[in-house]
């Protein structure tokens, strides 16, 4: 559908052939910015980069990241709980996490609530890694070793709780080797730290900004709460196309209710509660 006229030019000999032209500079045009430092590379930025014969980009390099999961009650998920044990599910739930990230993860798996090989294994996780991550043995019990030993290993803990509900003693620290979280052992409060603190901090030492994925949407049911000095984050399932519903959720421990759940919602410190028809921002999993 088309004639050659002199060297550089053609003509076109059939009107319906508009949808087969891509117009020059229609995609990238001279001088244009193709991606920007810091963005987050995914499939579609792939077949950008591609395009332009970018083989080799310059990219940061994936944070080695140390998983310790700490508590005499936990045992492997192939293994049968005896009697005061439970499966270690934070240590699966925390890889995942980590590896949707892009983290290198390194499983140190499972260590007793003894002073002495909780000491062992930081020294050895410090030494050796970027970020240290440990589940479990952060709050005030009689066994709860993690904050002291860290101080021993020279991390300086910059904040030893925090005033969110699931979540309250997660700690921070960071020595001359390596960043270092200490996230509570119930299930939501990991996951829920992890989303809120750990992922964006993760993200931030490869060079990009995180951002969550907010949405407006209107609640089906009211929500009433008595603790009221933390900001709460609670699980909530889509109901309709513009409204979500809070999901049955018995606390920290109930894991399974953020299989229900499409997103979480916060409510500030000091509000007891959010009535129905409210507009709530919602943190989408």
């Amino acid at each position: 559908q088309t004639e050659k006229v002199g060297a550089r030019l053609i003509r076109l000999t059939d009107q319906h052939t508009r949808d087969n032209i891509a117009d020059r500079a229609a995609d990238v045009k001279v001088g244009e910015v193709v991606l920007r430092e810091g963005s987050l590379i995914g499939p579609q930025h792939i077949a950008v980069l591609a395009s332009v014969g970018c083989t080799r980009p310059l990219v940061a390099r994936r944070p080695r990241v140390a998983l310790v999961t700490g508590g005499d009650e936990l045992v492997e998920p192939s293994a049968r709980p005896g009697p005061s044990q439970i499966r270690n599910s934070n240590g699966c739930q925390l890889a995942a996490q980590l590896e949707g990230v892009g983290a290198a993860v390194r499983d140190y798996g499972v260590v007793k609530d003894v002073a002495a090989e909780i000491d062992l294994v930081l020294k050895t996780a410090l030494s050796a890694n970027d970020v240290v991550l440990v589940s479990g043995g952060v709050s005030v019990g009689d066994y709860d070793f993690v904050p002291s030993i860290l101080r021993q290993n020279d991390v300086q803990l910059l904040f030893e709780k925090i005033a969110v509900k699931p979540g309250k003693p997660t700690v921070f620290g960071v020595s001359k080797k390596a960043f270092c979280f200490g996230l509570p052992g119930n299930p939501v409060s990991t996951f829920v730290t992890f989303e809120l603190l750990v992922k964006p901090f993760l993200y931030e030492l490869m060079g990009h900004r995180y951002s969550a994925k907010v949405v407006q949407m209107r609640l089906d049911e009211s929500i009433e709460r008595k603790d009221t000095e933390r900001q709460g984050w609670l699980p909530v399932e889509v109901a309709d196309a513009a409204s979500v519903r809070p999901v049955e959720y018995h606390g920290s421990a109930h894991i399974r209710a953020l299989c229900r759940a499409h997103g979480l919602i916060d409510m500030d410190v000091g509000i007891a509660s959010i009535e129905k028809g409210s507009h709530v921002s919602v943190r989408l999993l």
